[in-house]
């Protein structure tokens, strides 16, 4: 191993030895952390990236796909209950041609794709099955393309034509409509669904459609249409008025003090009125007219026989009478308008309500019940002909709701408070201990480069040594012998450069050993160890 690759690692361990505990333990920590992100980067990353294959395919078909996709080795996710199919990206296009090379998906609902299967010799019977079916098919693929619909299935109950006219029937249809997850159709929706089923099927009118979604509930029925029932009818209206009502008195005598209470009859029949209605025109000519005259004049036999004498003899009055007879008679016929009026009355008829509004006594001021009553009659739509009543009444108002309202108020702004200072508190600790942790870790680097500065010095120093040592090797005990003699005094010589230096490292050095002994002798430790490796 190269030696300044071997000093590198050397360096790391000297460093690594000279950390505490708590720095130990913190370096190991950091290298888990280090490790386990990248781990997780590296895993993250090989994943593949899925795709949606097919969207709202039926179970059969889904399971064909799935089976398909299993022996080509790909893998691949459900989502939506099954009905969508995920598969990695580079795979979306090659197994969508094999898919359709396969013919799937196959499921459809048919349409009017199925008259192109038809042939020539096919009876009149399977003719009218198979015109049912495509219309079935296409009532259903176009309800299903509406918003918040998931699947939807029609079936038409079309009679036979009859000349006869008293056994005609009309046409009715049935509608089944899964939504969704999460999604209820309104009723503006259901009504579409009707008025569309109803307009495709000639004869067919928007009560003879049932409509029934994924749950069972009925949303139409057939003869009382998309009415959604009497009792939602009638809260949706005293909702709607009450809501009118209370908007208005608050603004009159002020939020809070005023309560309404509506309750109305809603009818939950259906009936069919005709109405017929003569009137004579002004200045009309006379279609026609008719005059007939009678006249006679004659004498008469004489007169009556007169009265019975006592032998039962008619006794003569004497007298002859002459006649005469006129007549005359004159009819017209005269120009008529005739107004014939047919009304469908639907279900949901307000046959009567009642209005009743307290005010707080306390607070309306100069406020007359009159002109309360006055108002609400207006709002409301009171119709006294019908048997409408409206009640006002001024009543002292209970302020236990209001004090308890005030301190559930102020609890829920205290609280709110609390949460807001214990998350300033909160942020403010962990920006705290990100801020020590970001000190504590400029600390550790900062003291690690002076300790690896101190080793370089020491490492210096004992090179230092190990040259002085090599160019004095002469030991003591291969010195020759010598014979004392007597010698002249001299004058001392001049000191040496490279010696004095020598001194002055081995007095550092020196120093240094006392200062830190123990670091010291695991640096001196680890030169012997790589001097033995040498």
């Amino acid at each position: 191993m190269p030696q300044q690759v071997t000093s590198f690692f050397r360096r790391i361990g000297d460093s690594i030895r000279g950390f505490s505990v708590a720095q130990r333990v913190i370096a190991i920590i950091g290298v888990a952390v280090v490790a386990l992100g990248a781990t997780g980067l590296a895993l993250w990353a090989s994943q593949p990236s899925y795709t949606p294959l097919f969207s709202g395919v039926a179970a059969s078909d889904a399971s064909a796909i799935v089976d398909q996709l299993r022996t080509d080795g790909v893998p691949y996710q459900l989502t939506d209950g099954g009905s969508t199919i995920l598969v990695p990206q580079e795979k979306v296009y090659d197994e969508r041609l094999k898919a359709a090379s396969a013919g799937l998906p196959a499921s459809t609902t048919g349409g009017y794709s199925l008259l192109d299967k038809m042939g020539v010799t096919s009876s009149e019977f399977q003719q009218n099955v198979t015109y049912k079916r495509a219309m079935e098919g296409e009532l259903g693929n176009t309800i299903a393309a509406m918003k918040g619909v998931k699947a939807a299935s029609v079936r038409l109950a079309i009679p036979q034509e009859t000349v006869f006219a008293s056994e005609k029937k009309d046409p009715t249809a049935s509608v089944f409509v899964e939504t969704q997850s999460g999604v209820t159709l309104s009723a503006d929706q259901v009504q579409a669904i009707v008025h569309l089923t109803s307009a495709a099927v000639p004869g067919m009118k928007p009560t003879d459609v049932a409509v029934v979604d994924a749950d069972g509930t009925v949303l139409s029925t057939v003869g009382g249409g998309a009415t959604g029932g009497a009792d939602k009818q009638a809260s949706d209206y005293e909702t709607r008025v009450k809501s009118a009502v209370q908007e208005m008195l608050d603004k009159v005598v002020g939020a809070g003090n005023a309560t309404v209470a509506v309750a109305a009859d809603v009818s939950t029949e259906s009936a069919q009125r005709t109405e017929e209605s003569y009137t004579a025109p002004t200045d009309a000519p006379t279609l026609s007219e008719t005059t007939q005259k009678e006249t006679y004049t004659g004498s008469g036999g004489g007169g009556n026989a007169g009265v019975l004498g006592p032998d039962n003899i008619a006794v003569p009055n004497g007298t002859n009478g002459n006649g005469t007879f006129n007549s005359e008679s004159s009819t017209k016929d005269n120009a008529v308008d005739k107004v014939t009026e047919q009304r469908t009355i639907p279900a949901g008829a307000i046959n009567r309500q009642t209005v009743s509004v307290a005010l707080n006594s306390d607070a309306v001021g100069n406020v007359s019940a009159n002109e309360i009553r006055n108002l609400v009659n207006a709002a409301a739509g009171i119709d006294v002909k019908r048997g409408d009543s409206v009640s006002v009444e001024m009543v002292p108002f209970s302020k236990t709701g209001a004090t308890e309202a005030a301190k559930a108020l102020q609890e829920a702004k205290d609280a709110a408070a609390a949460d807001q200072l214990s998350g300033i508190i909160r942020t403010s600790v962990i920006a705290a201990a990100i801020l020590a942790a970001a000190i504590i870790a400029v600390l550790l680097f900062r003291r690690g480069r002076r300790r690896a500065a101190e080793t370089a010095a020491l490492a210096e120093d004992a090179d230092t040594l190990a040259l002085d040592a090599a160019a004095f090797p002469i030991a003591l005990e291969q010195a020759a012998p010598t014979v004392p003699m007597q010698l002249d005094p001299l004058p001392d010589p001049t000191p040496d450069p490279a010696e004095v230096e020598a001194d002055r490292r081995r007095a550092e050095i020196e120093a240094l050993a006392e200062r830190d002994p123990q670091r010291t002798a695991e640096f001196l430790r680890s030169l012997m160890d790589d001097r033995a490796g040498v």
